[in-house]
Formats: structure tokens, C-alpha cells, sequence
């Protein structure tokens, strides 16, 4: 995967809160969007204890944060549906990175995330993801949110690449569980080759 690694410069940031066991998933797509997108933060949820780091983040005036959540769970007037512009601040989008069950718990035991306006994605994409499947086709694993998060916040490049690296992860993830070779020239790995020549020379990487 590091031979192919595209990464790029992104207006948005995204904000991982990551459940306890998250990170050692081999399934887990949160390092994706760590590898591509240059400007992303994560961070250990916890019930009882909150990094600092975290809420000053939060509270940064060059940026504002949108909660990703599904609309249907949230005081109506807390939801958004699409990103808007505001001058001298960035969009930081801040992920539940979890199981369904887990981000539900999340979102309920973390108070400092309640002035936040929620984005709610109302996308008819249905989920490409195969390594980890939920009941619904609109549950979407993490990757896949931050790319229809960047692309409502007007960055469809960046976008576009990180579903293309996802294709490729789970090509590669796939290939490792049934003991075969990975096939370099796949449509998967083209599209994502053409992705990274159309970034920047200082982008790509």
C-alpha cells in the first residue's frame, strides 16, 4: 500500500474520535483517511476522560467542526445537510469512528460535541465497503464518510481519491485473506494511479 499512497492537501480537516478497539481492527478504514488527507487529527474516546488536545481543537476559531451523524437521531435544529461556506474558517468534520451500536453511545456520552451542528449525509451512494458488513445499505465505514464529506465541502479530487485508495485497501485486504497475489494492474489500482497524477506535484506522494 505505501507504494501507492496518494497524499493530499485538503481546506477540510477531519477529526477521528475512535472507539477503544477501533484502531486495531485490520478492517479499520480511519488510517485511510490519516494517509491521505494531510490534515487529519485522531484521538481515543473515552466515557469518563476527554484530551485536551481534543477540545481545543474544537474550539479553534480557524475552523468549524461539524459532527457526522444521521439526522434522524438529533434535535432538528442541530442538523445540517450541507456545508456552508464561513468565512476565515475551515470545515473539520469530526468522526465517530466505531461500529453503529458503539458511534450511537458515543454521540449520547459526549457532551462536549452537543454545540456542534450535525451534518447528516443524505447520499443515494450505496456503500461499496466489503470487509465489514452492517444491515443497512446507507451505513457507510468511515472512508467512505469522509469522502461525501469532502466532496459536499467542495473538494471532489481529494474525494474521489480516497474512495479510489479504499477500492485499493480492500482489493489488497481481500487478496491477503485468501492467500493471492495482489493484481497491480486492476481497475481499482488505474484509477487511483490517474487520481494521484491529477493532484499537485506537491501533493502526490
Amino acid at each position: 500500500m505505501c507504494a501507492v499512497r496518494p497524499v493530499v492537501a485538503t481546506n477540510a480537516g477531519v477529526c477521528l474520535l475512535m472507539a477503544d478497539i477501533e484502531p486495531l481492527k485490520p478492517s479499520n478504514t480511519g488510517w485511510l483517511i490519516a494517509d491521505v488527507v494531510a490534515d487529519t487529527f485522531a484521538f481515543g474516546w473515552a466515557r469518563t476522560a476527554v484530551d485536551p488536545a481534543l477540545l481545543a481543537l474544537l474550539a479553534d476559531p480557524q475552523r468549524q467542526p461539524y459532527v457526522v451523524f444521521p439526522g434522524e437521531f438529533v434535535a432538528p435544529e442541530r442538523v445540517v445537510t450541507d456545508v456552508q461556506p464561513v468565512p476565515g474558517k475551515r470545515p473539520l468534520f469530526v468522526l465517530l469512528d466505531a461500529t453503529w451500536p458503539e458511534a450511537r453511545k458515543m454521540f449520547r456520552k459526549s457532551p462536549y460535541l452537543d454545540h456542534l451542528p450535525v451534518l447528516s449525509l443524505a447520499s443515494e451512494q450505496i456503500s461499496r465497503y466489503q470487509l465489514r458488513r452492517s444491515r443497512r445499505d446507507d451505513h457507510f465505514c468511515t472512508s467512505e464518510v469522509a469522502a461525501l464529506c469532502l466532496d459536499l465541502a467542495g473538494e471532489p479530487l481529494p474525494a474521489q481519491t480516497l474512495e479510489a485508495y479504499l477500492d485499493v485497501f480492500t482489493h489488497h485486504y481481500l487478496q491477503a485473506k485468501n492467500q493471492l497475489p495482489v493484481q497491480w494492474d486492476d481497475a481499482a489500482h488505474a484509477r487511483l494511479c490517474g487520481l494521484r497524477l491529477a493532484l499537485p506535484v506537491n501533493e502526490g506522494a
